[in-house]
């Protein structure tokens, strides 16, 4: 049976389905919708867990979990054509912070860039040391999220 999002307004107030967290390499948001069979194939294959069947039951990542590798399992498994190939860029999403950053408490919170093996996350020397981010070294694979303590991290297409 195939997900009708007309009938998602009935019981709710809402009749469109999040896009925000997609794979990586979907070529587009709205042929995702309607070619994906929802046949969890991309789950299953993950090696990171981070994959979840979200919205509408369609694949999501949820960086809570972890990690994006960029390994393309995902896209090779898939059976249907809505994947770009795994040689081009992963997507164009980039790591956002929001203010409730602990640094724009003048609390001593680094875990963003700990996590972060591609160094896109920086502090400037000084007291009020907020995070800066490097959009031409970051990938958005999401590393900074989970271990942020106030959830002030998101990866988003810029």
């Amino acid at each position: 049976m195939r997900f009708d999002a007309n009938k998602r307004g009935l019981f709710r107030n809402r009749k469109s389905i999040s896009t925000d967290n997609l794979l990586p390499w979907v070529i587009d948001a709205k042929e995702f919708l309607e070619l994906c069979t929802q046949c969890t194939d991309c789950i299953n294959v993950c090696p990171e867990e981070i994959i979840f069947k979200g919205d509408g039951g369609f694949p999501s990542i949820d960086f809570e979990l972890g990690e994006c590798d960029f390994c393309g399992k995902c896209a090779q498994v898939c059976q249907e054509p809505i994947f770009s190939p795994t040689s081009e860029a992963p997507w164009q999403k980039k790591a956002t912070i929001s203010e409730s950053c602990l640094a724009n408490e003048n609390i001593y919170c680094r875990s963003c860039a700990e996590s972060c093996e591609a160094q896109a996350l920086t502090f400037q020397l000084g007291l009020n040391a907020v995070p800066k981010i490097d959009n031409e070294l970051c990938n958005g694979c999401g590393a900074c999220v989970a271990p942020c303590p106030t959830k002030a991290i998101d990866i988003k297409e810029l």
